[in-house]
């Protein structure tokens, strides 16, 4: 028996798992002292109860994505919409070297695939599915080369890669915020010790003033814009051969409104876009752990489970020994660290999820926020389609 959630039903549900999580991260003190996204707690448990439901009773719950898929570009347009060109420039060189790092783990994940597949005697190929293909790739990026390996002949391939992007996902949202915890600890770091990193000043919203109205109105446009822009720019672009992430497109949009908004005298208030990323983005990420399918994760769960602690260790070492000293060892460098965790195991969201559960708790860090999302909307993609091909084409890769 299948039965369909609607959009309406997702919203209410998806809010229920977050006041799950939040509830739960209160009463499991480990859980708050990691910074674990109560989005990931609650979303997990949910998930748990349609994997149940579906196994048990042969229930099987159907999600409408579309809402999630929409508060996925509103959360970048917000990004966009708090990035000024200052910044951009300020944090030019650090976006460099991050995208360096960046293709430098995408081959040591997909290296360390490869020596674990050969060593479960399987076809080193699936290795790339243990590495970079469905972990920093995704389950966009499994599914679209699980179906070039299966009609190459490996089996199962696109399921495979399915499992490792699903507990990648749970994986980066875990460690992401214990790492930085651990770094913010060790060497005693905070928000002030970070050089580069501007103070936010918040602009108070007088909610006795009749006009206080016009800011919420003025920042419900300004996504509006960035979506329908984006989707706009985005469709032209498919059309002229260039394929785009929706989100990328809705970001960059949103990057151009906020820095030629002062022409047209536009104000934008820094606390109602702040307000509208949190819930986009806790909303995001609960729907898309209490949507996943935990079922088809039965099969070889045992050696799946050890090939992700081991890439959960690799990441750990390359974020606290490289990320980390190279891009500074100071605050904000434990941020993106997080965030590399996030994005290397899991997604951009999870990466941003990490970052805001360590900045909740320890200040903001605009820079962190800046070049990690940058990286993982657009080069890691590029530096993993390059990485990836080169290994299917080496002779430590048959199947490919």
């Amino acid at each position: 028996m299948s039965y369909q959630i609607s959009n309406g039903d997702f919203i209410i549900l998806a809010i229920l798992v977050l006041y799950l999580g939040y509830f739960i991260t209160r009463k499991i003190s480990i859980l708050e002292r990691y910074n674990i996204p109560p989005a990931v707690s609650g979303g997990i448990i949910c998930s748990i109860v349609v994997a149940y439901l579906h196994t048990q009773h042969q229930l099987y719950i159907e999600f409408d994505m579309r809402i999630r898929d929409l508060l996925l570009l509103v959360f970048f347009s917000t990004i966009g919409l708090s990035a000024k060109f200052s910044m951009l420039m300020e944090g030019g060189k650090a976006l460099v070297i991050l995208a360096v790092l960046a293709g430098a783990f995408l081959v040591v994940q997909d290296v360390t695939g490869i020596l674990i597949a050969k060593s479960f005697g399987a076809n080193p190929a699936y290795g790339l599915f243990a590495g970079s293909v469905s972990l920093a790739g995704g389950h966009g990026t499994a599914i679209a080369w699980g179906d070039t390996a299966v009609q190459a002949g490996l089996v199962a391939a696109k399921e495979v890669g399915i499992m490792f992007a699903t507990l990648g996902l749970i994986v980066g949202g875990l460690i992401g915020g214990p790492i930085a915890q651990w770094l913010v600890t060790r060497y005693d770091l905070s928000v002030n010790s970070s050089m580069g990193t501007e103070p936010v000043v918040k602009e108070k919203v007088n909610n006795t003033d009749p006009f206080a109205i016009k800011d919420r109105f003025n920042a419900i446009l300004a996504l509006a814009i960035c979506v329908e822009a984006g989707d706009s720019v985005n469709h032209f672009l498919f059309s002229a051969g260039v394929t785009l992430p929706g989100f990328l497109t809705a970001m960059l949009v949103g990057i151009i409104f906020t820095n030629t908004s002062m022409l047209f005298n536009f104000k934008l208030n820094k606390d109602v876009v702040a307000i509208a990323s949190e819930a986009s983005l806790q909303l995001f990420l609960a729907m898309s752990l209490m949507s996943m399918q935990l079922w088809t994760l039965a099969n070889a769960l045992g050696p799946m489970m050890i090939t992700l602690i081991i890439q959960m260790i690799v990441i750990t070492l390359f974020v606290v020994f490289i990320v980390f000293r190279i891009m500074g060892k100071d605050y904000d460098a434990a941020v993106i660290a997080a965030g590399f965790a996030g994005l290397g195991m899991g997604a951009t969201p999870v990466a941003i999820a990490n970052m805001s559960a360590v900045t909740h708790k320890f200040g903001v860090s605009p820079k962190a926020f800046l070049i990690v999302p940058l990286i993982g909307a657009f080069f890691i993609d590029i530096m993993n389609a390059v990485v990836i091909k080169f290994f299917a084409a080496s002779p430590l890769i048959q199947g490919l």
